[in-house]
């Protein structure tokens, strides 16, 4: 291997146009790490959020952006047994995707599904770990309860439709044009919601109230999900795109049992999200490998186009992942 790569940084907080490609040396793998030659990463919001400076990276993560990527193993930190140079694998970065090479915990590792290219499972790990944890795990979701998740055309919000009604949820979700809604609709949502046309409280409400809402939006979204709710009804919060304060009620979460949660991701110990990965390996990898499930395409862009990419995704205009392309 050369010695030091290509890699896009945040040259200061700001908009898009601080993204800059700079050159930094080729990370090394420590204990319990894998090195990857990535192909391709994918772009989310958190990237966003850490260029504008209004989320730092942990103190033991890359400053590069990046959560997600997927290449070809070339280097392995010791104690590292289950993977082998030259394995393709998409993986759960703490940071530093946008990059040629990357190193992250083995164990954050998943093998790229048959049947999918490396483009396709760049766009897995962050938005397959977030809708998993938050709607499964810590939201319990079952089938034939109703689940409504906001943003429907997001990369979130495409997986989180795509996985409830794989596993027999009703999906009613919101977006903010009727194509957007025909996509969702496409995927499996029940009900998809022009939240520029209709009161999504209203329609939940007609339908006997949501039993899971998974949100991004917070702001006045907050007493509205509550209302959304069916008695006994869970709210899982996964970010907070209109602010994370907000006047709320709470005599209607103790009368109707609800239940208010929420989780981030990235801050979350290496062990937890090891486990993560482990039971998406079980119980939603042979979901992608058969076809029933899939990663909703938007855009590509070279690295070093990375400004482009967050411009792109800060419009709102998309419909699913965008993709850097690495090498």
């Amino acid at each position: 291997m050369t010695k030091t790569m290509q890699a896009v940084e945040i040259t200061q907080a700001g908009g898009p146009e601080v993204l800059q490609l700079t050159t930094r040396p080729i990370p090394a793998p420590r204990a319990g790490e894998v090195v990857i030659r990535l192909a391709y990463a994918g772009v989310n919001r958190p990237d966003a959020l850490q260029r504008a400076g209004l989320y730092a990276p942990p103190p033991t993560a890359s400053d590069l952006p990046g959560l997600e990527g997927a290449g070809e193993i070339v280097a392995l930190g010791a104690g590292v047994t289950h993977w082998t140079l030259g394995d393709q694998v998409c993986a759960l970065l703490p940071g530093g995707g946008y990059a040629e090479y990357v190193a992250t915990p083995a164990a954050h590792c998943l093998p790229v599904p048959h049947g999918l290219s490396l483009e396709q499972a760049a766009c897995l790990p962050e938005t397959f770990f977030t809708v998993w944890s938050n709607v499964f795990q810590r939201g319990a979701l079952k089938g034939g309860e109703r689940f409504l998740v906001h943003g429907g055309s997001s990369g979130i919000g495409t997986t989180a439709i795509q996985l409830a009604h794989t596993f027999g949820a009703r999906v009613f979700t919101t977006a903010g044009s009727a194509e957007k809604c025909q996509v969702c609709m496409d995927l499996g949502a029940e009900r998809a919601i022009n939240y520029r046309e209709e009161d999504f409280t209203e329609v939940l409400s007609a339908e006997g109230g949501a039993d899971l809402i998974l949100d991004m939006v917070g702001g006045d979204y907050l007493p509205r999900n509550v209302k959304a709710l069916a008695d006994d009804g869970r709210l899982v919060q996964i970010a907070f795109l209109q602010g994370p304060k907000i006047e709320l009620n709470f005599s209607q979460v103790m009368m109707r049992r609800l239940t208010i949660t929420g989780s981030t991701l990235r801050p979350q110990s290496d062990l937890a999200k090891a486990r993560i990965a482990e039971s998406l390996r079980i119980h939603v990898w042979p979901l992608l490998e058969a076809g029933k499930i899939a990663p909703v395409m938007d855009s590509e862009y070279p690295l070093a186009k990375a400004a482009a990419a967050h411009a792109r995704m800060e419009s709102s205009g998309h419909i699913g992942k965008i993709v850097l392309k690495v090498a």
